[in-house]
């Protein structure tokens, strides 16, 4: 236990630590996102999809917990990691000199905090549903609760899918930079692996925002709408 808290405290740990959570946060990013595409499929197919993750019972709340836990973890050891920077001004990020600062490792901090709130605020609205208690009775044909009627519903509203387009800008700003930064710490960035990486981190992050934008976009343009309701 001594060792785990010796190799927290130190400044690789904490990179390590950051590095791990975000391999489990992009890998989540990745799968929601290939899942909420699934609304294109129709009411059918999403609300299918959306009742298999139910039914996995205390094995969806067990990844939650994961998900939470790696969040926290997360953005708690990139915030001490920033203070360390700015004490001691060490290598940032695990990144070394190879990498040039842009705008994406600037705002890592500010993205990241931007990105808390509106975690906060996309459980309220969709998980428990505080937000529109009223979707807690919605059901489709077959009995279900109708996730795509409330997907659309809750784009609809233009503030709403504002900030939500916002913070998918600022999420795939911060995976365009923290995914090079925690190849980089896991040894994946080679100095011949380190100019592809350079390359083929903004794409990802452009096709990962692309895709989550699509969906708001769809609605507000009525291309997505809503049945039954």
């Amino acid at each position: 236990m001594k060792a785990l808290i010796s190799f927290y405290q130190s400044s690789i740990g904490k990179k390590w630590i950051v590095a791990l959570t975000g391999v489990i946060l992009v890998g989540f990013i990745v799968g929601h996102l290939l899942g909420n595409l699934q609304v294109f499929l129709g009411q059918e197919t999403l609300n299918a999809y959306a009742e298999s993750l139910q039914n996995l019972g205390k094995l969806l709340w067990a990844a939650r917990i994961v998900l939470l836990v790696s969040f926290v973890v997360h953005i708690v050891t990139t915030i001490l990691l920033a203070i360390e920077n700015r004490a001691a001004r060490p290598e940032k990020y695990a990144v070394n000199a190879t990498v040039n600062p842009n705008v994406a490792a600037k705002t890592m901090l500010l993205s990241g905090l931007t990105l808390i709130a509106f975690v906060i605020f996309h459980l309220l609205h969709f998980t428990t549903r505080n937000i529109y208690p009223e979707w807690q009775t919605w059901r489709d044909a077959l009995g279900r609760p109708d996730v795509y009627n409330m997907m659309i519903a809750g784009f609809q509203n233009p503030i709403v899918s504002a900030f939500y387009i916002v913070a998918m800008f600022l999420l795939c700003l911060h995976l365009s930079h923290g995914i090079q930064s925690f190849l980089q710490t896991l040894g994946g960035r080679t100095r011949k692996l380190a100019q592809p990486i350079s390359k083929a981190s903004p794409i990802l992050a452009g096709l990962i925002f692309a895709g989550y934008v699509s969906i708001p976009v769809a609605v507000l343009l009525n291309i997505l709408q809503p049945i039954g309701h």
